[in-house]
């Protein structure tokens, strides 16, 4: 199956923890870092979704904001270090291609959030992504 998602990054669960309708689901990424996905029981169901179960996290390009530094506060639980690789902006949105450990995240962005933030190819970045935006698929 082809997807528009640009995002796709591979790893393995490493906890389920279930609620009454909603789950979290760690899973540790191939290069090392956790991710956490917020899905419900029935996909965790449907998924057969166990610890060391090999999954893949996608993410629309959309959903993935960036930051220059480390950032406190913030309720958003997926928080990975990497480095600009590519920068192509158009008349009102960029694309940029960040390289974690491990793989490689696309984020859909404002061509004005490209040049406030000084970003270009080498640019250290965090791509914060919510849990509810990360979609589990089996590997």
């Amino acid at each position: 199956m082809s997807l528009s998602i640009r995002n796709h990054i591979p790893g393995t669960v490493t906890s389920v923890t279930a609620g009454e309708v909603m789950a979290t689901v760690k899973v540790r990424l191939d290069g090392g870092q956790e991710l956490t996905a917020a899905i419900t029981l029935e996909a965790v169901k449907d998924l057969g979704l166990t610890e060391g179960s090999a999954v893949r996290a996608l993410v629309k390009a959309t959903e993935v904001a960036l930051a220059t530094g480390a950032v406190d506060g913030l309720s958003i639980r997926n928080r990975l270090p990497g480095t600009v690789t590519d920068v192509a902006t158009g008349g009102a949105m960029a694309s940029v291609k960040v390289t974690v450990v491990g793989g490689e995240l696309t984020a859909a962005i404002t061509k004005e959030a490209v040049t406030d933030l000084g970003l270009a190819a080498g640019s250290s970045v965090v791509a914060l992504i919510k849990s509810t935006e990360v979609s589990l698929a089996g590997a």
